[in-house]
C-alpha cells in the first residue's frame, strides 16, 4: 500500500531552509550549464556576423569537403588522445593535395576552437583530469611548438614527417594492445607524488611533443598520453580528457605563433577555418561527452582503431618505397622498444619501491 505524506506535514519534517537550498542547487546547475554554452555561443555569434557582413557564405559551396572532414576530425579530437589534426593533416595533404604547411596551420587553428570548447565541457562537467602532468607537459609543449615552428618545421620533408607520425603511433598502438589485452595491465586513476626529476622529465616530454605539433598540427596530446599510460599506468579514462586540454592549450599557442610571430597564416587556411568553425564547436564537445561515459577498455580499443586506421590510410595513399619504406620500419621498431621501455621502467621502479 502506498504511503503518502501531506505537503503541509512534509514542510514540518524537512529543515526550514530545505526549499531555499533546493532552489539554490538548481540555480547552480543552471549557472554551470549556462557558463558552458556562453563561449561557444560567443564564437558562433562573432562567426555569423563576420560571415554575413563579408559575404563569405559561398565558401561552403566550394569548401564543403573540409566541413565534412572536420565533422569526423572534431569528434575524434574530443573522444581520444588523437587531436583533430591527426585527421585533418593526412586527409588534407594526402587526399586533397593541400600543401603541408597550410594543413598544419589550419589544424592548429581549428583545434584551438574545437578542443578549446571540448576542454570547457570537460572542466564544467568535472570529468577527472590529472593536473600533475598537464601543467609540466603544457610548459614543455609551449616551448617546443614555438621553437620547432620557427627553426625545425621549414626543414622537414612532408612525406617523411607523416610516415614518422603514423609509424611511431602504430608502435604505441601495438604496445597498448599488448599491455591491455594480453598482459591485462592494471591502471590507476591518479599519478603518485612526483619528484623534481620526474616533473622535469614531463617538461621534456612536452618539449618533444610540442615539436611534433609544430610539424604536423598535432602530436603533444598522444605523445604525453603514451608516456603517462605506459610509465605510470594512468587510466586511459583520465589520460584522454587531460590530453584534450593539453592539446587545446598547445593549439592556441601554435595558432598564435603562426599568426603573430611567424606571420604565415594565409588566406587559404583562413577560409578552411571559416567553414569548419560551426562544425567543431559542437563536434569536439560531443566527442568528449561521448567518451566520458565509456569504459577504459572501450577508450583504449577506440584509440587503437584510430591509430591503425590512420596508418593504413597513410600507407595506401603515400605508398612508401625505398628509403621512405625503410625509414618507416625503423621508426616503428624504435617506437616498439621505446614504449615497451616505458612499461618496463614502470615495473622496475615499482619493484624498487
Amino acid at each position: 500500500m502506498a504511503f503518502f505524506v501531506p505537503y503541509s506535514e512534509l514542510l514540518l519534517i524537512l529543515p526550514p531552509d530545505f526549499l531555499f537550498r533546493l532552489h539554490e542547487s538548481q540555480f547552480q546547475i543552471m549557472k554551470k550549464r549556462l557558463l558552458l554554452f556562453i563561449p561557444p555561443a560567443i564564437v558562433l555569434i562573432v562567426w555569423f556576423v563576420y560571415m554575413t557582413s563579408t559575404g563569405q557564405w559561398l565558401l561552403f559551396s566550394d569548401l564543403w569537403f573540409m566541413s565534412v572532414t572536420m565533422a569526423f576530425g572534431s569528434f575524434i579530437a574530443g573522444a581520444s588522445a588523437e587531436g583533430g589534426g591527426a585527421v585533418a593533416f593526412p586527409v588534407m595533404t594526402l587526399i586533397f593535395k593541400i600543401p603541408p604547411e597550410v594543413a598544419r596551420n589550419f589544424s592548429l587553428a581549428i583545434q584551438s576552437i574545437g578542443m578549446g570548447t571540448a576542454s570547457l565541457l570537460i572542466i564544467s562537467r568535472k570529468i577527472k583530469v590529472e593536473y600533475r602532468y598537464l601543467v609540466p607537459v603544457s610548459i614543455g609543449g609551449t616551448l617546443g611548438i614555438i621553437l620547432a615552428s620557427v627553426y625545425i618545421a621549414p626543414l622537414v620533408v612532408p612525406a617523411y614527417a607523416k610516415m614518422l607520425f603514423v609509424s611511431f603511433w602504430l608502435s604505441f598502438g601495438l604496445v597498448l594492445f599488448y599491455a591491455n589485452e594480453v598482459y591485462k595491465r592494471k591502471t590507476q586513476d591518479s599519478l603518485p607524488p612526483m619528484k623534481t626529476f620526474e616533473k622535469l622529465t614531463l617538461v621534456v616530454i612536452g618539449l618533444f611533443g610540442g615539436s611534433l605539433s609544430a610539424l604536423l598540427g598535432s602530436g603533444l596530446d598522444i605523445f604525453s598520453f603514451s608516456y603517462v599510460t605506459m610509465r605510470y599506468h594512468l587510466s586511459e579514462k583520465v589520460a584522454t580528457p587531460t590530453s584534450v586540454i593539453i592539446m587545446a592549450i598547445n593549439a592556441i599557442v601554435g595558432f598564435a605563433t603562426h599568426q603573430y610571430l611567424i606571420g604565415d597564416f594565409g588566406l587559404q587556411e583562413f577560409n578552411y577555418w571559416l567553414v569548419c568553425i560551426p562544425i567543431v564547436v559542437f563536434g569536439a564537445p560531443f566527442g568528449a561527452y561521448f567518451i566520458s561515459n565509456r569504459t577504459r577498455a572501450f577508450i583504449s580499443r577506440f584509440l587503437i582503431f584510430v591509430i591503425v586506421l590512420q596508418f593504413i590510410s597513410a600507407v595506401l595513399i603515400i605508398k612508401p618505397t625505398g628509403t621512405l619504406f625503410l625509414f618507416s620500419i625503423i621508426v616503428f621498431m624504435v617506437g616498439v622498444f621505446f614504449f615497451f621501455g616505458f612499461a618496463w621502467l614502470a615495473k622496475y621502479i615499482k619493484i624498487l619501491r
